[in-house]
């Protein structure tokens, strides 16, 4: 019986691959698990167009992924915060950053993703790092103004 694996199996092989088992082995083990499809010529085509499809989606993603780069590095994020006898009032924090590159920019930064060694809490322009996904990363310059 020949199996399409959806799967990755210890000592079979890698997900993607067709391999011939023993009946038993491939109907009641791999199937049944859901770890294989029955290799049938529609699960080879429909299984190619999948990968075909994920190729593609992570294309797109990746020319996405670099479009925003470009953006952040060229431009600049300016966020106001209320001044103080030395520097600003609080601080400047991932949320703060997150939140401005939205409005500023309209581009969408998970917070987590912003990597500040410590809260800003002088004005200036400061540099910061975000991983953007899949190795992408950029460097921002936040400019903090006090008010």
């Amino acid at each position: 019986m020949k199996v399409l694996l959806v799967k990755d199996v210890k000592a079979l092989g890698k997900a993607g691959e067709i391999k011939e088992v023993k009946d038993g082995y491939g109907q009641n083990f791999l199937i049944g698990k859901g770890l294989a499809k029955l290799a049938t010529p529609d699960v080879i085509e429909t299984w190619q167009a999948q990968k075909e499809k994920e190729a593609q989606d992570l294309k797109e993603e990746l020319a996405r992924l670099e479009t925003e780069q470009a953006t952040l590095e060229e431009k600049e994020v300016k966020i106001e915060k209320a001044k103080a006898p030395v520097g600003i009032q609080g601080s400047v924090g991932n949320g703060d950053i997150a939140s401005a590159i939205l409005e500023q920019l309209h581009i969408e930064v998970d917070k987590k993703n912003i990597h500040l060694k410590k809260a800003l809490k002088s004005e200036g322009i400061h540099e910061i790092d975000i991983k953007l996904g899949h190795g992408i990363h950029a460097t921002l310059r936040v400019n903090v103004v006090g008010v």
